[in-house]
């Protein structure tokens, strides 16, 4: 490598790094998750390349409350779809909590853990 850095990953605080891992394996359809043996990692992977999503155990974790800044969300996915409605069908099944579906063209949803992301057919 160089010394410019690529982009690797983004990871997430959470409770449970399989479960959540989990949850987005399932919501992108990627393969499954490498767990780190102490359970506290986990990392998924983009089949095409790309980024990683990566999750970890963090004691005490408190949600994102969504719209308040409370507990800000710090940060957050836009995930593209070309069909919204059926995507908004399908990730409701998999455990996500719609926060916001008054834009037209995009929905604002929580993971299992409250973390927001927006589902966008912009």
């Amino acid at each position: 490598m160089g010394a410019i850095p690529t982009f690797g990953g983004v990871a997430f605080d959470c409770p449970d790094p399989a479960a959540l891992a989990g949850f987005y394996r399932s919501l992108l359809e990627w393969a499954e998750p490498e767990i780190a043996e102490d359970n506290h990692w986990a990392t998924l992977v983009d089949p095409r390349g790309g980024v990683r999503l990566e999750f970890q155990r963090v004691a005490g974790y408190r949600a994102p409350e969504w719209p308040s800044q409370d507990t800000p969300q710090q940060a957050h996915l836009d995930l593209d779809v070309t069909d919204l409605e059926a995507a908004h069908q399908r990730i409701l099944g998999l455990g996500a909590k719609l926060l916001d579906d008054s834009p037209e063209t995009f929905r604002v949803y929580a993971d299992p853990v409250g973390h927001p992301f927006c589902l966008c057919a912009c």
